[in-house]
C-alpha cells in the first residue's frame, strides 16, 4: 500500500511538469497509457525507499501501540530477532532494486523520453475558430467568418494555397461552405459553394515584363486537406541510447573509460599541432642571418640586426601568434571542460543505481525504530515524519548531486552524501530502541533543561534595606481616651 502511495505521489510531479506539453495535442489514449505507465514505472527506485521507510514505521507503530512488542520483548525475544524476517525481506528489495535500476530502467527512460520528445514536436490538435487565419495545416491558411452550431457549416470562407511554395499565388473566396473529416481521419474535406479562385500564373521567362493573373468562378468546389502533420512521428529510438540515463552500469563504466582515452588523445595532438604550427611559423617569418645562427649566446638571436620593416614584421608575426594560440587554447580548454562534465553525468548515473538501492536498507533502520520509539501507528503521525525523513534524504542526495556536477565533490562522495548522513542516524536510532530509550517524553526533555538552567549562573539583583514603618500618631495628633 505505502509503494502505491509512493509511486502515485512521484508520477504526479512528473504529471504536474508535463502537464503543459499533454493538453490540447489530440493524443490517442493508448499513447497517454504508454506515456503514464513508463512515467510510473520510473519513479519506482525512488519510491522503494520512501515505502520501506513509512511501511517500516506504520508496522512496529502498531506493533507498539497495542503493547505487541512489549509482549515480545518481555518473554526475552530482542528487538533486533523480531526485525530479522524483514531486515532480509529489505535487503531483497534493495537487490531488486539495484537490478531494476540497472537493467529496466535504462529502457524505461528510453521509451518515456523517447515519447515525451515525440509529444513535444507534435502540433496541437486542430482548433479552426472564426475570424482568424489558421496556418497549421502544411500548405495552406485559411480563415472562416461564421462557423455553424454544427461545426460543419460555414460562411465567408478564405484559403490561401501554399503548396507550390511560391508565396500567396492562389487565393480562394467562397460565400458558403461544409467542413468535415474523412472516414480514415486523414484528410480535411472542405465543400465551398459559390465563389471565385484567384491565381497569378508564373512564367520565369517573361516574370520581369509580364505577370499573368487567372480567375476562375465556380458554383462548387472540393479541397482535401492532409492531416498527416498532426499525426505522432515516431523518432528513431538509436539516437537517445547514448544517454547517461539509457545506460546499465557496465555500459557507463564503458563509456567512461572511452571517452577519457578520446579525452587524452584529443589533449596530445591538440598540443602536438599547437607546437609544430608555432614552430613552422617561426621558420617561416623568423628569417636569420648566418650570423646569427653561430652568434654566442643562450640560442637566442638579437632582433637588432635585423632592418627595421623586418623586425616590425616579427613583432606583428608574433603578436598575431600569441593570439590565435590563446584562442585556440582557450576554445580547447572549453571543449575538454564540456566532456569532463559529461563524464561526470555518467559517474553520478552508474553511482545513482547503487545508492538507492542501499537507501532502502537505511531507510528501513530509521522507520522500524522510530515505530518502536513514537509508538504510533496508521497513517497520522507515521506519514508525517517519514515524508519529513524523507525530504531530508532527497535533499541531501540532490545537493551531493549539484555539487559533484559543478567539481565540488567527486561523484563517489556528492552521490552517497544521503546515506552517508542517514546511516549513523539509523545505527542511532537502532540503539535506543533496543534500549528502549524514551526518546520523545516530554519529562525527560524538561529534566534536561532543568539541569541546564541550573548550570547558568543567574545574578541576583541587589536589595535595598527596608525602611522602617512610620508612627502613625504624631504629637500632634493623639488619640481620645474616649
Amino acid at each position: 500500500m505505502t509503494f502505491v502511495i509512493s509511486v502515485f505521489v512521484l508520477f504526479m510531479q512528473f504529471l504536474w511538469k508535463w502537464v503543459d506539453e499533454l493538453v490540447g495535442k489530440g493524443l490517442d489514449t493508448h499513447v497517454v497509457i504508454e506515456l503514464f505507465c513508463y512515467a510510473a514505472l520510473s519513479t519506482v527506485p525512488l519510491a522503494l525507499p520512501m515505502a520501506v521507510l513509512l511501511s517500516s514505521l506504520m508496522m512496529f507503530g502498531n506493533l507498539a501501540e497495542n503493547y505487541e512488542l512489549a509482549a515480545l520483548k518481555a518473554s526475552g525475544i530482542s528487538l533486533f530477532r523480531i526485525s530479522r524476517p524483514l531486515i532480509v525481506c529489505t535487503a531483497g528489495i534493495a537487490v531488486g532494486a539495484f537490478l531494476f535500476s540497472n537493467y529496466l530502467l535504462p529502457y524505461t527512460n528510453l521509451k518515456m523520453l523517447s515519447t515525451l520528445f515525440d509529444i513535444r514536436h507534435q502540433k496541437p490538435a486542430m482548433n479552426i475558430k472564426e475570424g482568424v487565419f489558421y496556418d497549421d495545416i502544411d500548405g495552406y491558411s485559411l480563415r472562416i467568418s461564421k462557423i455553424g452550431k454544427d461545426g460543419q457549416t460555414l460562411r465567408n470562407v478564405m484559403v490561401y494555397d501554399h503548396t507550390d511554395q511560391m508565396g500567396n499565388t492562389q487565393l480562394t473566396l467562397a460565400e458558403t461552405g461544409k467542413m468535415y473529416m474523412s472516414p480514415d481521419q486523414r484528410y480535411l474535406m472542405i465543400e465551398l459553394y459559390n465563389g471565385n479562385t484567384y491565381r497569378d500564373v508564373w512564367n520565369q521567362q517573361n516574370a520581369a515584363t509580364r505577370k499573368p493573373f487567372m480567375r476562375m468562378h465556380f458554383t462548387t468546389q472540393q479541397a482535401r486537406l492532409d492531416l498527416s502533420g498532426f499525426e505522432m512521428q515516431k523518432t528513431d529510438e538509436d539516437l537517445f541510447k547514448d544517454n547517461h540515463q539509457m545506460l546499465n552500469g557496465q555500459q557507463l563504466l564503458s563509456y567512461i573509460d572511452t571517452m577519457k582515452m578520446e579525452i587524452n588523445d584529443d589533449r596530445v595532438k591538440f598540443f602536438t599541432n599547437l607546437s609544430n604550427g608555432y614552430l613552422s611559423r617561426t621558420k617561416k617569418y623568423f628569417r636569420l642571418h648566418d650570423s646569427l645562427k653561430t652568434a654566442p649566446g643562450k640560442g637566442s638571436f638579437l632582433l637588432n640586426e635585423f632592418e627595421k620593416q623586418e623586425r616590425q614584421k616579427v613583432y606583428e608575426v608574433a603578436l598575431n601568434t600569441a593570439r590565435n594560440s590563446k584562442s585556440a587554447c582557450e576554445s580547447k580548454v572549453n571543449e575538454l571542460k564540456g566532456e569532463s562534465n559529461a563524464i561526470t553525468r555518467f559517474r553520478i548515473e552508474f553511482w545513482r543505481k547503487f545508492t538507492l538501492s542501499v537507501a532502502c536498507l537505511i531507510m528501513f533502520f530509521i522507520g522500524a525504530p522510530l515505530g518502536a520509539i513514537i509508538r504510533k501507528g496508521g497513517l497520522g503521525m507515521p506519514v508525517v515524519i517519514s515524508v519529513v525523513c524523507f525530504i531530508l534524504f532527497w535533499v541531501l542526495s540532490i545537493t551531493g548531486e549539484k555539487l559533484s556536477k559543478e567539481g565540488t565533490l567527486p561523484p563517489q562522495w556528492g552521490m552517497w552524501l544521503g546515506c552517508a548522513v542517514f546511516l549513523p542516524l539509523g545505527i542511532w536510532l537502532t540503539r535506543k530502541a533496543t534500549a528502549d530509550a524514551p526518546l520523545f517524553e516530554s519529562e525527560n526533555y524538561q529534566k534536561v533543561l532543568g539541569r541546564i538552567g541550573k548550570l547558568i549562573p543567574v545574578r541576583k539583583k541587589k536589595t535595598q534595606p527596608e525602611a522602617k514603618p512610620a508612627n502613625p500618631f504624631t504629637h500632634d495628633d493623639q488619640p481620645d481616651e474616649n
